[in-house]
Formats: structure tokens, sequence, C-alpha cells
């Protein structure tokens, strides 16, 4: 069992994927054999996307995901041990605004993006390496790729 905290910044219009997108991180963390994890999911505009990327990036610009690894574990009231996962924060407007680059579906990229996080808060990083817009992985190291790649093949795995 996980604990998926899925939210909207105050003032955004629910849209209609909503309320998938707790079921689907469900199912990547059990692609992943996680168990006892808890995590959130806060989607929100690129004014908010950018104020964070700057405090903590000190990169002035939105950007479409950002991930906060915890890793801190704490037992609950009933006894139950939680790996406090962290934290995702999903522009809304620069992930669909990808969509439209990439020429793939709102949906997909929102599930790439989901699987994207869930890898950095397990530990993983891609570093200077990204995929392009002919879906080709680009720049970084072979090692740095191998995260974009996972990410594929459990994105492949997940949507079939």
């Amino acid at each position: 069992m996980n604990n998926i905290e899925v939210s909207l910044e105050e003032g955004l219009e629910s849209p209609a994927w909503f309320n998938d997108v707790e079921p689907f991180v469900q199912k990547i963390l059990a692609d992943r054999g996680v168990d006892g994890w808890e995590l959130s999911v806060l989607f929100c505009s690129d004014a908010f996307i950018q104020n964070l990327n700057k405090t903590y990036r000190d990169i002035d610009s939105p950007t479409d995901i950002l991930s906060f690894e915890d890793g801190d574990e704490y037992i609950d009231d009933d006894e139950v041990t939680w790996y406090s996962a962290g934290d995702m924060a999903i522009s809304i407007a620069t992930f669909t605004k990808n969509a439209a680059e990439f020429g793939v579906p709102e949906e997909e990229e929102l599930k790439r993006l989901l699987v994207h996080g869930v890898l950095h808060l397990s530990g993983l990083d891609h570093g200077e390496a990204h995929i392009g817009k002919d879906r080709t992985f680009e720049g970084g190291s072979e090692e740095e790729r191998q995260m974009l790649v996972l990410q594929e093949e459990i994105l492949a795995r997940l949507t079939k």
C-alpha cells in the first residue's frame, strides 16, 4: 500500500484527468515493486513552478516537473512504517505545451512526467541527458541516459 496525495495550486480548475493521477502513480510504484511509500503531486501554474525553479535550482524559468526527494521514514499511529519519498510539482501549462511540441497526447506526456518524477524520488538522475523532439535520447553520458531509457520502458509497460 502506498499513500499518494494529489493536489492543485489554489485557484486552478481541476482538469478532466485529475482523478486518474493517483491510480496511475500507484501503478508506477507497483511496477517498481515499491510498498509503503508516501509522496505528493502538486499541479501548478508556470509562475508557481518558476518560483520553485528559481529558489531551488537558481533557474529563472518555468519547467515541466520538479521532484524533491525526501527519504525519511516514520511510524504512524497504527505502527505502520512509511517511507516519505518526497514531492513532485508539475506545471500544467508547460507539460501541455511540451505535449504539443512533441506531438503526443497530453495524457501520454503527463504519464511520462509522473514516471519521471517517481524515478527521481527513487534516487535516479539523468544529469544533462534529455529526450529530443524526435524522441531520441540526447546529451549526457550513457549512464545518465539509462534513467530516461527506464522511464520509457515503464511508460510502455503501463500504457499498453
